[in-house]
């Protein structure tokens, strides 16, 4: 128990961590400043005149001690003694649960030497300071460039301030900021993730644009970790699948089906599928019907599921017309109406998908739901991926 308690500490850590990343990038007035995640300490930001070092850490369960935030100064202290000549300012930013009293306002730096630039190794004492040959006149220069903060906001605080930013940039309500908090979050995932410290950084006006344009890239494990899937699949069928007035497109939808759904639930959410986004009245005179694919299905299993199906009097095509015959991408794209009452496609793999894609000339619309990473490249504008973590999610989300 011990041990998956402090993993949870450690996954809220960084999660402040990116969420602290992201209020900069939200807060920075210069919009063509550089802001860093891991450089030379969590998060850097750098402009013309100077450069900022900060160090986030977040401990809402330990009380505070000089001793927790004494080696990243040591690091800063250290950083500072070989770049005295260049104009960084450092920063210690973290949230306790208690103990902030024991740091004054305003120490000097005798306080600074004994509490922060000394320590004990192997029952050796260490100070910092001599072994750098780092004066008292330095020191005092780096004591006014080291700013600490350990009375920064709590996680929920802190992500209470993104969404109030997001909705005022945005000029969006509640649930849209849900929404763009969550590509947010996507977007750092990709930015911790990669090695190369200059594909590490990323400008305000970069950011605000990202997540502008990635309107349609949707949420991931991050947001469903901190939000619970219900919370999530609520706030996807809000976003994508609530209209009333259904415009008559081409849909369609990638499924991943994962090891546990049987046969009975595939066929389940094909016919929802269907009720939800099928009108071949009799009024419409712009009839339509979705498309559906279910990925990792084999094809004899898709093939068993086709036949319950039929057997069920369900009307649907799959794109071929008799025995033996080839794969006729004009059979699968054909017009579903009053008359012919097909209601639904079956795509049976990603080769007839694009086929079908390619000779389709109307308004298209791709919505594939996966569960570790996506499995289609699609090659139109109006693609949205859904990260989801069983198949059985999406019958709470259309």
């Amino acid at each position: 128990m011990p041990q998956n308690r402090e993993a949870i500490d450690t996954i809220k850590g960084y999660y402040y961590q990116f969420d602290y990343f992201i209020l900069k990038l939200l807060e920075e007035k210069n919009k063509d400043t550089y802001i860093y995640l891991e450089g030379i300490e969590d998060i850097d930001i750098e402009d013309i005149d100077s450069k900022k070092a900060i160090q986030c850490k977040y401990y809402d369960k330990t009380e505070y001690q000089h001793s927790v935030i004494k080696k990243p100064i040591i690091e800063m202290f250290k950083h500072y003694s070989e770049n005295k000549q260049r104009n960084f300012q450092y920063y210690i930013y973290g949230h306790y649960k208690c103990g902030q009293e024991k740091l004054p306002d305003n120490f000097n730096i005798e306080f600074l030497k004994k509490n922060f630039l000394t320590y004990k190794k192997d029952n050796i004492k260490h100070k910092v300071f001599e072994e750098l040959n780092i004066s008292d006149a330095e020191i005092e220069k780096f004591k006014g460039k080291l700013k600490i903060n350990i009375s920064a906001d709590s996680y929920e605080q802190q992500e209470k301030r993104i969404k109030t930013l997001i909705r005022k940039i945005y000029n969006c309500d509640d649930e849209l900021s849900q929404y763009y908090y969550s590509n947010a979050l996507a977007i750092v995932k990709l930015i911790a993730t990669n090695s190369n410290i200059q594909k590490r950084k990323i400008t305000p006006n970069q950011f605000v644009t990202m997540l502008k344009n990635n309107k349609e890239k949707v949420f991931n494990s991050l947001y469903i970790h901190k939000q619970g899937i219900e919370k999530y699949c609520r706030l996807i069928k809000k976003t994508y699948f609530s209209t009333l007035n259904i415009s008559p497109y081409e849909r369609f939808f990638l499924i991943e089906c994962d090891q546990f759904i049987s046969d009975e639930e595939i066929k389940g959410l094909v016919y929802q599928i269907s009720k939800k986004w099928c009108n071949i009245s009799k009024r419409n005179d712009k009839p339509y019907c979705p498309y559906i694919l279910l990925y990792g299905v084999t094809e004899s299993r898709l093939k068993k599921i086709k036949t319950n199906i039929q057997l069920e009097r369900h009307n649907f095509i799959d794109g071929y017309d008799f025995k033996d015959a080839d794969f006729c991408v004009q059979s699968l794209i054909r017009q579903a109406d009053k008359e012919n009452k097909i209601e639904f496609k079956i795509v049976n793999n990603i080769k007839e998908l694009d086929k079908s894609i390619k000779q389709i000339d109307k308004t298209k619309e791709v919505y594939e739901f996966y569960l570790e990473k996506s499995f289609y490249q699609s090659k139109i504008d109006k693609c949205v991926e859904i990260k989801i973590t069983s198949t059985l999610d999406v019958e709470n989300m259309i």
